[in-house]
């Protein structure tokens, strides 16, 4: 048995490296202020689906990313991997995009996509942590959905057994093909970039890519044709500008904080029942618990 599966993966902000330009007068993200990298959990699902094509030959992983050109980097992280192929969908209409908006512009991409047995992509982003994409997806799509994954544990004919991570512990379900899984970050690392991956992809571009590249290598892509990765705007996946980028997106972001902490003071205490006593007793005074 081999099967079709599509991996939603997503370039963020780095926020462990928040500064004071990381939000823009409109409540934005300045994502030009910030590295971006691979989500983590989107990597835990790309790992899920790596270990189906490992056990299911003939299994082909495609990644589907939503972004602005520089975003082809997350498809070409994929396929060091052990991807297979990838959609970079990019426009200025998808810019400024909630979950709604990414979710309707994710799912019109899958239906031009159509073949696919398993969608699969980390719980959430870092830089929203909504968990909301990949359920909307699913209900966009009329699909079942398993959420909290941790590990996709067999597929025997059009039947998926789940292993879910939850607050309180953990439980096995199954589902029916096709659907959408979401993946926590409990679930296994992804596995490295692989060497000869690298120097098979090292070159693949998308079409604007290849636009700007000072190097001619038009005879390198007619030749690996697995080079050329595809590059979709909103007319390509036949979608409503209306429902999508900051027209689409109900969702307003009122005001931005930064909050800086300052460590004015410190106090080294014996463990003794007295002093953790009294410093209880100072926290709940000056209401920093309670």
């Amino acid at each position: 048995m081999s099967l079709k599966i599509i991996v939603l993966a997503k370039q963020v902000p780095d926020t462990r490296n928040v500064g004071k330009d990381a939000m823009k007068a409109d409540g934005t993200v300045n994502r030009a202020a910030l590295p971006a990298i691979f989500n983590p959990e989107d990597l835990n699902a790309l790992e899920q689906a790596l270990r189906l094509k490992d056990e299911y030959p003939g299994t082909t992983v495609t990644l589907l990313t939503m972004g602005p050109g520089r975003a082809a980097e997350i498809i070409r992280e994929g396929l060091y991997r052990g991807a297979d192929g990838g959609y970079l969908l990019t426009d200025r209409a998808f810019a400024g995009a909630d979950t709604l908006a990414t979710s309707y512009a994710l799912s019109m991409a899958i239906r031009k996509i159509k073949d696919f047995d398993i969608i699969i992509c980390g719980r959430q982003a870092i830089d929203g942590d909504t968990a909301q994409v990949g359920p909307q997806v699913a209900e966009k799509l009329g699909l079942s959905q398993i959420t909290y994954a941790e590990e996709i544990q067999k597929i025997e004919k059009s039947n998926i057994t789940v292993k879910r991570r939850l607050e309180r512990g953990v439980e096995t379900v199954e589902g029916k093909l096709p659907l959408v899984v979401t993946v926590n970050g409990s679930a296994p690392e992804c596995r490295p970039r692989n060497a000869k991956y690298i120097q098979k992809y090292k070159h693949a571009k998308t079409i604007t890519e290849k636009q700007e590249a000072t190097i001619d290598y038009t005879d390198l892509f007619s030749n690996r044709p697995y080079l050329n990765l595809v590059e979709w705007n909103v007319v390509d996946v036949n979608a409503d500008v209306v429902q999508c980028g900051l027209s689409g997106s109900p969702t307003k972001v009122k005001k931005i904080e930064n909050v800086v902490f300052h460590a004015k003071e410190s106090k080294t205490l014996e463990p003794t029942d007295a002093n953790i006593d009294e410093l209880m007793k100072e926290l709940i005074t000056n209401h920093t618990i309670g």
